[in-house]
Parts: structure tokens; C-alpha cells; sequence
């Protein structure tokens, strides 16, 4: 028998919010969870990638290796 007053309370259908919206519920010592990422919305699971550009740096990176999209590039003549 656990010994009482000594644990927190439980909530067996604890609500995961993410951006606002409930997406599960769980178990938890909390009522509400708010979350940026859960497997909905992760690029792992979604199976989507999102290259985050800082400074032109994926741009000159894929210029440098030919991997760019012609239909993309300017010309600077």
C-alpha cells in the first residue's frame, strides 16, 4: 500500500494541448499538458522536412554542389 499524502495527484485523462488544439489525452500529474511538438506535427513521424535557411547558408550550400533547382537560380550576367 503506498503510504498517502506522500504522492501527487493523479490524472488519469490528463488533455495535451498543442497550438491550442487537444490532441490525446494521458495520464499524467498534471490536468492540462501544453506541448510545441508532439507525433503529429514532428517531421519524424509526419515524414515532411523543414530546412530552417539562416543566412542564405542551405542556398550557397546547394549552389556549391549543384543540387539546386535551375528554375530557381537568377541569372547574374
Amino acid at each position: 500500500m503506498p503510504k498517502s499524502e506522500i504522492h501527487p495527484e493523479w490524472y488519469p485523462e490528463a488533455k495535451v494541448f498543442c497550438d491550442g488544439k487537444l490532441v490525446m489525452t494521458v495520464g499524467s500529474t498534471k490536468p492540462e499538458l501544453h506541448v510545441d511538438v508532439w507525433s503529429g506535427n514532428h517531421p519524424f513521424y509526419t515524414g515532411t522536412q523543414k530546412i530552417i535557411d539562416t543566412e542564405g547558408r542551405v542556398e550557397r550550400f546547394l549552389r556549391k554542389y549543384g543540387m539546386s533547382d535551375s528554375s530557381s537560380q537568377s541569372s547574374d550576367t
